[in-house]
């Protein structure tokens, strides 16, 4: 890895964490095609610039994440993907990680059930939407939760997990989103610690110096995707990130494969 290898998974880090598109399966097949090495460092970096991406978060929605209320749900919300985390982390850093083959498949049929599920979705009566964070239950809370926790399988995407979860508990798309982005704030800094504690011996000073670059790109490019994404769903829906997952699935296997 190099420093212009930092900047560019950075920015695929920024652009992708919040969409429901998978940051981490993104990270795994620009690095394959760039030729970065998959080794241990390459798996921590891909696991901890993305908390460039979540500081943008701290950054915008500060007041909101230090409501009381909030932080309780976000605790219960965090649970789920907590515990299968932790246990199956050996397992998802020495398997999952790196593996593109689970990447395509996970960023293809998840596309194919985005664009099914909005179809569903369309049809439900607006009234019968929960619009605000506020009104969000503990219960809806941890269930969120357990659909984010199947975003441990690169290529699933944590947004798009969380966001299918809350859609299917009748949240309104821009309450899902910002309910997603602020969940991804314990969530990534519990994945990042843990790496950084298991890993921590094997940074040398030049590969701390790329995640520092890759943290402040991921930030800054961040801002500019969630920012877009909270005026996209206004007027649009989520078939055209299906449509890309897809279509970015059998691109990167003709790319990779053929």
């Amino acid at each position: 890895m190099n420093i212009l290898h930092s900047i560019i998974l950075g920015v695929v880090e920024g652009v992708t964490e919040f969409l429901p598109i998978s940051s981490t399966g993104h990270m795994i097949l620009v690095g394959n095609l760039l030729n970065i090495e998959n080794s241990l460092f390459t798996k921590s970096f891909e696991i901890i610039i993305q908390l460039g991406a979540i500081f943008s978060v701290v950054f915008l929605y500060w007041k909101k994440l230090w409501n009381l209320e909030n932080i309780k749900k976000l605790i219960v919300a965090f649970i789920p993907t907590g515990v299968i985390g932790l246990v199956f982390y050996k397992i998802a850093k020495t398997y999952l990680l790196g593996n593109s083959m689970v990447v395509l498949f996970s960023l293809f049929i998840g596309g194919i059930i985005f664009i099914f599920f909005e179809k569903w979705y369309q049809k439900k009566q607006k009234k019968d939407f929960i619009e605000s964070v506020d009104v969000i239950t503990y219960k809806q809370s941890f269930i969120i939760g357990i659909f984010q926790s199947i975003a441990i399988i690169p290529g699933v995407s944590r947004s798009a997990a969380s966001i299918f979860g809350g859609l299917s508990l009748g949240l309104n798309r821009a309450t899902i989103v910002e309910f997603s982005f602020l969940l991804a704030v314990p969530t990534m800094l519990a994945a990042s610690g843990l790496d950084i504690l298991k890993n921590h011996s094997s940074f040398t000073f030049d590969k701390i110096g790329f995640l520092l670059i890759g943290f402040v790109v991921a930030f800054i490019t961040a801002l500019f995707s969630i920012k877009f994404l909270l005026k996209y769903i206004k007027n649009n829906n989520f078939i055209v990130f299906g449509l890309y997952r897809i279509f970015i699935a059998i691109v990167f296997y003709f790319l990779l494969f053929k």
